[in-house]
């Protein structure tokens, strides 16, 4: 970490064994999450991902425009495919039906809804 990084840091409070840890964490996610970037040429493959993003915008536009109903569904995870709504307990459930119904639909996506509405707290 660099001496200006540390500075920073100790001025907005942080302990020295918190940026220890902090720092032992970055070194453990860098060794573990490789990131490999290459850029895509072949006018195929080039081609599937377009229409992949475009029915991943479809589902999600539905999403918005349906979100106060699909927001109802506290505790649950959602999944949108062929601009449908798949309710259930667990990830697996919901892929599976939306997939059966929706086979085609490479753009779906899924939510967890939290059980409580509020602010979120993202932290590590």
């Amino acid at each position: 970490m660099s001496e200006g990084r540390v500075a920073g840091l100790a001025q907005q409070g942080v302990s020295h064994a918190g940026r220890a840890k902090a720092s032992a964490r970055r070194d453990t996610m860098a060794e573990l999450s490789p990131v490999l970037v290459e850029e895509e040429t072949d006018p195929v493959e080039t081609e599937r991902a377009r229409i992949r993003r475009e029915r991943f915008e479809r589902n999600w536009a539905w999403l918005e425009k349906h979100a106060a109903d699909v927001y109802r569904h506290r505790g649950k995870i959602i999944a949108i495919a062929g601009q449908k709504l798949f309710v259930g307990d667990t990830t697996d459930e919901v892929l599976a039906r939306a997939k059966a119904a929706y086979p085609e639909d490479d753009g779906l996506f899924t939510r967890i809804i939290p059980r409580e509405r509020g602010p979120r707290i993202y932290a590590y």
